[in-house]
Formats: structure tokens, sequence, C-alpha cells
């Protein structure tokens, strides 16, 4: 399954594109819930404090006393005398699972900073071990999938083919579910989670698509919120459609990126010393999977699933390096295909994961339901940026034919809320470095920290402890950087250093940790 970070983030709208703050009054009722959660030990060997309960909340917000859902929750509650609250964490999405995202958070940060807070994951409604779970089209991205780049329009057919008929699978399957699947309706259940917590004011930290839930329940709730951190942070402009053409062109940079530290590491790779020439030879390789597929499960598309998650994190780079070398090199396609095993493979919670996104990113914004609009602009782009386009764009063509309507995206400007502490990488190919500084801008005193030259996406509490520093001690007190009168930006950080070439018997660099929320949800699902 292509894999992504939860930046093709969906919006949602209450009437005519405005989101508007839901007073204390219109509160979902949860009755005896309040307060009263049953949490039991579901201990893993990575988390051995975790534990789990469920809560129900209204699968219409407007008809609270009608159908009910699951959702679940995770925990790992504070130790500490100073008490701080629940500190809800999400990994991105839609679509990801963000229950051990509990356990990764309070392991991550400094123990005297996590003992204070009952760090709280959950599964999203739809995702995961909520209930109901969506699964539209088992299977869908098993390989070998048609070449994401068509060749004609017989081919582009097929493709398109395809897509209409996962619309269809989740329309049939899921009719009467499909209009209750918005990222308004996540942030509704937040609040029900939040009274079920028995708390006035929740503390909220998100990445990539967790940054964009975060804002809306901000924007409906900003009397509920004491403490907010948003990591990689969604572009609130020009929702979705023309952003993710926008990630196209970051994610080829990224690649480039990536083949340009292959070059400077020729004696590990073999594959010169020229990164154009060692881009020519990539898409070398790409055309001979087309002929024939490595392993019987590595084609052209799964090679760009494959390659992918690079431009999420840098710490694969030595993994992609060698698959990639010895494909060439060596004429041995196993390395390749463990890479897409390991980096991409399509299995059930990845089903589960892009039945959400789709549910989710469909409904939430419009999207151009003539498929010319589609086929002239991908064509236009993939002239300049061709790594990912078409793969992306197929990712996407289901909402071409959603069989629920699109809302409209509502406008996130906010001054009502707390200091919130914003974090981006200037280099960032899944929530391109723009979409930070906007919604700084929209966020009246919210406070930007950006790590100068990095390309990593979700990059707290994985390895610069320049970033880690502001998000501790503002966990901890409340206090954001200050820049001067007018800036752009508050702080800034030195991003750490690429990794080096983990050699056939060798250990990775510095940055061969996995970043941030990487393993928690970030690269399982779409955007």
């Amino acid at each position: 399954m292509q894999r992504r970070a939860g930046v093709l983030i969906a919006t949602g709208a209450l009437m005519a594109g405005a989101v508007t703050a839901v007073p204390s009054a219109a509160e979902p009722a949860v009755g005896e819930q309040a307060g009263a959660l049953a949490w039991k030990a579901c201990a893993t060997k990575q988390y051995p404090r975790l534990q789990c309960a469920t809560v129900r909340v209204p699968l219409d917000h407007d008809d609270p006393g009608g159908e009910r859902i699951t959702l679940a929750l995770s925990r790992i509650p504070h130790t500490a005398r100073t008490y701080q609250g629940p500190l809800l964490v999400n990994p991105g999405g839609p679509g990801a699972s963000g229950r051990t995202m509990a356990g990764f958070v309070a392991a991550s940060l400094p123990a005297k900073v996590a003992a204070q807070y009952d760090v709280i994951g959950f599964d999203p409604r739809g995702v995961g071990a909520s209930r109901p779970a969506l699964d539209c089209k088992p299977g869908y991205f098993t390989p070998v999938r048609p070449d994401s780049v068509p060749r004609d329009q017989r081919e582009e057919r097929v493709n398109l083919a395809r897509a209409a008929s996962f619309a269809k699978a989740c329309g049939d399957k899921y009719g009467g579910l499909l209009r209750h699947m918005s990222t308004v309706n996540t942030a509704r259940d937040l609040d029900v989670v939040r009274q079920a917590l028995g708390a006035q004011k929740i503390n909220y930290f998100g990445y990539s698509y967790g940054t964009y839930l975060g804002t809306v329940y901000a924007k409906l709730f900003p009397q509920r919120l004491r403490r907010v951190v948003l990591d990689s942070v969604v572009d609130p402009r020009g929702v979705w459609y023309d952003l993710n053409l926008a990630q196209d062109v970051a994610f080829d940079a990224r690649h480039k990126a990536f083949l340009a530290w292959v070059a400077k590491h020729h004696a590990a790779y073999r594959l010169g010393t020229d990164p154009a020439k060692v881009e020519a030879r990539w898409y070398a390789m790409r055309e001979a999977l087309r002929k024939k597929p490595a392993g019987r499960k590595v084609g052209p598309a799964e090679l760009e699933d494959t390659f992918l998650p690079g431009g999420y994190f840098n710490g694969f780079w030595p993994t992609l390096g060698e698959a990639f070398s010895a494909y060439v090199n060596d004429k041995d396609p196993e390395p390749l295909v463990a890479a897409h095993k390991a980096l991409a493979s399509s299995d059930a919670a990845d089903d589960n994961s892009y039945s959400v996104y789709a549910a989710v990113q469909c409904r939430d914004a419009r999207w151009p339901k003539d498929w010319s609009f589609w086929h002239r602009d991908n064509w236009e782009l993939y002239g300049k940026a061709p790594f990912s386009t078409w793969n992306n764009a197929w990712y996407n063509a289901p909402c071409a034919f959603w069989p629920v309507a699109s809302l409209a995206a509502p406008d996130l400007t906010n001054d009502a809320l707390p200091p919130v502490l914003m974090f981006q990488a200037t280099e960032d190919a899944a929530t391109p470095y723009a979409g930070g500084v906007a919604l700084h801008r929209q966020l009246r005193g919210s406070s930007l920290v950006v790590e100068r030259g990095g390309g990593n996406h979700a990059i707290t509490l994985g390895g610069n402890t320049c970033l880690d520093r502001h998000l501790a001690r503002y966990l901890e007190t409340g206090r954001v950087p200050r820049g001067k009168p007018g800036a752009a930006v508050d702080a800034v950080c030195e991003a750490t250093p690429d990794p080096r070439p983990a050699g056939r018997a060798g250990a990775a660099g510095p940055a061969g940790r996995t970043g941030g929320a990487a393993l928690h949800g970030l690269l399982g699902h779409g955007g």
C-alpha cells in the first residue's frame, strides 16, 4: 500500500463552509460515562504501563440520543503530584491508529514531564479497535497494481475504473456511515472523550493530520483547551485538491535529495557520483520493474510506494540505498522486495487505514468530479515532478466518484486560544513549510519553531534536542518562545545530520533512528 503521512488531511463544515465554536450548553451528553471510564491493563512489551478503555459517542452529533459508535482509548497514567490533566495525542491520518501513541509520547518525553500528564491515545471513529471499523475493499493495494503512470488512454481508464470501484465498494458497504465520517465529527468525538475523562480542559499534541484535527477542535471548543502542540502543520489554505498538487512537487524535491545523498555515498552504493545520473538509473529501474516486477511483488507503483517513506524520514535512506544498489549493481531483487515489505506492503490494518482516509478526506472537502481536471493538472505537473504525482493522483482518485456529497472547507482563524506551540521543518514534503507559516498567522498568539534545513516529517521526539527542549518546556510550564515583533518565526533549530550508509554489516548513522511518530501511524496510511 502506498504509505503517506496524513498530509491529505480533511476538513469539514457545519454550515456554509464555516466551523463555529460550540457553546458548552451544546455539548453532547455522556451521562454516567463522565469521569468513569473502565480502564484495564493492556500492556505491551514496549509499553508495560499501557491501559485501555472504550467510550460510546453519537454517530450523528446532531442527534445525541440516536445511534452510538465505540471509540477505543489508551492511557499512560500520571505519577507525579503535580497533575496537569489529560494530554490527548494523535499520530496523523486520517486513518491512523493512535492507541500506542500514548506509550510512545510518555516514553519519549522527559520522565518528569510525562509523569505530570495522563497521556491519552485513541483510535478515531472508524479506525483500528474502534467500532465499526471501516474496510471498504480488502486487498485493494495487493500487488502488483497497474503502473501509476498511464502510457495511453486505455491504461488511464484502467486506473480510473479501479478508483471508481473503490468508491462504489465504500458506498455499498457503508452508505449510512460515510456522511458521518468527517474531521468535524472526530473533533466532536474528542469532546465526548474529554467529558468521559472528567476534565474541564484537555491538552492536545498532534502530528500531521493530527494538527488539522486539533485545529478544528480548537475552532469548535476553544474554551476546552489548555495547551496545544502541533507538529508538521497542515496548510489551512486550498484544501485539498490544490494542496495535493503542491505536495507532489515537494516529494519530488525530497526524492531528489535522497538521490543526491546516494551519489554522495558512491563508495557504499556504487551508483555514480552525479545526482542526475543516479536519478536516471532509478527511473531505469522503474522501467525494468514495469516489464518484470521484482519477486512478483514490486512493480513500478509498488516501487514508488517503497521509496515514498524516504520522503518522510531520511532514516530510511540507508535501507532504500542498499535495495537500489543491489537491484542495479548485483541484479538482486530480494533487498528491494524486503524493503517493500517493511515500508510499503499492504495488510488488513492498511486496508482499514486507507478506507478511513478516503472516507474522511472525500467527505471533508470538495474535489473535482470532472476527471478532465485531474487529467490536465496531473499530466502538467508530472512533467515537472514525476516521482509520485500520478501515484498520488490515483491514491485520491476515489474522491472523484465518492457516493456522499462533500462539505466545504472552514475558516480556522482563531483568536480565542491559549498560546499554541507549532513545529515545522523547512523541507518537509508531506506538510510543506508554507502551511506552518500560514496557520501560525491564523492562530493569534501561537509560536512557531522551525527546523532549518530539516526534511523529515513529525520532527519532535525524534532526536533533535533543540526541538525537544522547546516541547518539554512548554508542556511543563506553558511558556513558548517569542521572536521579534512581526517575525514569521519565533525560534530556529538546526536540522540533525543526514544518516550514514549502513553498510552490509554496519549500523545506521545518527538519523537512523525512527523519526518522531513515524512508527505510530504516520506512514501507515494516506496523506
